[in-house]
């Protein structure tokens, strides 16, 4: 048996705050609107969810459509809803985050996306729609998660340098951690593999290399282990 509503329905769509670390700075990748409303502005990454597809799905085929990025951590964030929030009808949109390895990711823009670059989070241009807002919210909620979720190793090479780990917190949490005690606090976590290797092609005097070690964190969570920095 089929049924029809008698009400009218708001559009859906998913939107993406993806998030990278290079050296310097926490990094936002944002595309360029190709089609109006909007045309030439930058956004977040995004689109109307097809009949059928879960509101995840629609966000990582976005992103793979539009940026090119396929296979990253995902995370719903928060759903935006007021009816004035895109100028052609009354659209909800239900926000997701993203963590990336920069080195591991090339974005190119695609389909209804002219162009798709990374921008510092402190240079952020004017945003379409209620974006800013959207990626405001995403940013609080990477400050506070990685202070409690190992959400930080998402951003990091598989293989990786205790400096530049304190690197991912510092960034993200704009303030300086004290290099001793960040070190004792991570390695007493037991959540860290140390391996018998070095950095190499470095201009400083190369540091050990470590991996995290998922299967033991989680087995340490069912144990009630809790990950606090």
């Amino acid at each position: 048996m089929s049924y029809t509503y008698k009400y009218a329905k708001p559009a859906v769509t998913a939107d993406c705050v993806v998030f990278a670390l290079d050296e310097e700075d926490l990094k936002v990748l944002l595309i360029q609107r190709g089609q109006e409303p909007f045309k030439g502005q930058w956004a977040l990454p995004g689109g109307f969810a097809e009949v059928g597809e879960s509101l995840e799905d629609t966000a990582r085929r976005e992103l793979e459509e539009e940026t090119g990025l396929k296979n990253v951590f995902l995370e719903q964030l928060y759903t935006f809803s007021k009816p004035e929030r895109d100028p052609r009808e009354h659209v909800i949109t239900v926000a997701y985050y993203a963590l990336v390895n920069l080195a591991d990711h090339e974005v190119h823009a695609s389909t209804d996306a002219s162009n798709a670059a990374w921008f510092g989070i402190d240079d952020i241009p004017a945003l379409a729609f209620d974006h800013d807002a959207i990626l405001t919210t995403a940013h609080e909620r990477l400050r506070g998660k990685i202070s409690y979720q190992p959400i930080g190793f998402e951003l990091l090479p598989e293989k990786f340098p205790l400096r530049i780990l304190q690197s991912v917190y510092e960034k993200i949490l704009d303030r300086d951690l004290d290099k001793r005690n960040f070190r004792k606090k991570i390695l007493s976590m037991g959540i860290l593999q140390e391996l018998d290797e070095i950095e190499t092609d470095v201009g400083h005097r190369a540091a050990r290399l470590y991996r995290f070690n998922k299967q033991e964190y989680d087995r340490k969570v069912e144990q009630g282990f809790n990950f606090k920095m």
